[in-house]
């Protein structure tokens, strides 16, 4: 099953896992890196305080080969003598060591960034399991990194052994040099012997910093399934979404209905389209659309507006030009200005009538709209 996995994540890691595993304090960090800088910043500071460690070294060979009688009479003497010495090494050590400490782990936040999480730390008892251990030992990335530590090991060591065996002569012959000589001597060869070394592991590291990002990426990617959990987590499932956005089409669907019988009139494409006007001229600047609808929401306002006895007119070319750029709960187009004052002026000459305060109309005027408004005229726009 977990072959199956790893042959199934072969898609890029997302920017969320990639965040997750920085997290979880997994990072693409280079070995090869850290060992270079690390002993690039110690040879260079040996390099800079040579002429100083030279002097140190030379007093303390003087200290310890000279004789002193007294010395024999004191017992403790030498454990003295061994701590003081040691002491001034230390000295000398101390400060090298957290230099190359330094560089180390700047190295490593240079190559991977910086993570500062405790979650490593924390005990993983399925890593216990001898099953998952091996399979883990055996993995692709394991052996690779296998392989690249035994051939820099190899390499090493076979050119430390080459530089050794041909400097052989120059090393017997420091005994019959004096002693500042001799250390200098030394001291000159062991450097040029660790400039060749650092060359090899600087060619190492620029092989193998692109190489952990590589790998680094690798094991990271994603499985079509898991990058569909992925989305359901952060988007929210697509089934849920929809029952979603199909609820709330109800609920506005419902406030639409609600607002009809409110409504001074409603204009209809007979069976496709209905849009219900309202205009207050105390509170209004233009006439509002409160509900539009098309095929079956426009029956519904119908008989909402018939159940409520808000007059319902048939204008097919204004209804779908109310419908195609008017906004629900929003004026409409100041285009439309006309064609609507002629409907609404309509049904208050018809509500005048029916309360025997003016004379019945003959019948809907000749409605006016601007050419290029109805979506249905060829060269009409849609909004």
């Amino acid at each position: 099953m977990a072959a199956q996995d790893a042959q199934d994540r072969n898609l890029p890691a997302s920017q969320r896992r990639l965040a997750k595993a920085r997290e979880d304090g997994q990072a693409a960090r280079s070995r090869d890196l850290g060992h270079f800088a690390a002993l690039a910043a110690g040879g260079s500071a040996l390099v800079l305080l040579a002429p100083r460690f030279g002097d140190l070294m030379t007093q303390m060979l003087k200290r310890g080969l000279r004789f002193d009688a007294q010395a024999l009479l004191a017992p403790a003497f030498m454990g003295e003598r061994l701590a003081e010495m040691a002491q001034t090494l230390l000295w000398v050590a101390i400060p090298i060591g957290v230099l190359m400490a330094l560089v180390a782990i700047g190295s490593s936040v240079a190559a991977g960034g910086w993570v500062w999480t405790f979650k490593p730390l924390v005990p993983k008892f399925d890593k216990l399991n001898p099953l998952t251990g091996i399979t883990r030992i055996v993995s692709k990335h394991q052996l690779i990194d296998a392989l690249k530590a035994s051939l820099l090991a190899l390499l090493l060591g076979g050119i430390g052994a080459l530089y050794l065996r041909s400097h052989v002569d120059e090393f017997g012959g420091v005994l019959a040099m004096p002693l500042p000589a001799a250390l200098a001597q030394v001291g000159q060869t062991l450097l040029t012997g660790l400039g060749l070394l650092l060359l090899l592991l600087a060619a190492f590291a620029l092989v193998d910093v692109p190489l952990q990002r590589h790998q680094h990426l690798m094991r990271l990617k994603m499985s079509r399934q898991e990058l569909k959990q992925e989305h359901r987590e952060t988007e929210g499932s697509v089934e849920i979404k929809a029952k979603v956005k199909a609820r709330m089409r109800e609920m506005a669907n419902r406030r639409m209905i609600a607002a009809v019988p409110k409504a001074d009139l409603v204009v209809m494409n007979p069976t496709h389209y209905a849009v219900a006007l309202k205009y207050d001229e105390a509170s209004m600047g233009a006439p509002r659309v409160v509900a539009k609808g098309a095929d079956l929401m426009a029956m519904r306002i119908r008989d909402a507006a018939k159940g409520a006895a808000v007059p319902v007119l048939q204008a097919p070319v204004l209804a779908r030009a109310l419908f195609a750029h008017a906004e629900i709960d929003r004026e409409i187009p100041a285009a439309l200005f006309a064609a609507v004052a002629q409907v609404l002026a309509y049904v208050y000459q018809l509500r005048a009538a029916m309360k025997g305060q003016a004379a019945m109309p003959h019948g809907l005027p000749v409605i006016e709209v601007p050419a290029g408004l109805d979506p249905h005229e060829e060269g009409g726009v849609a909004a």
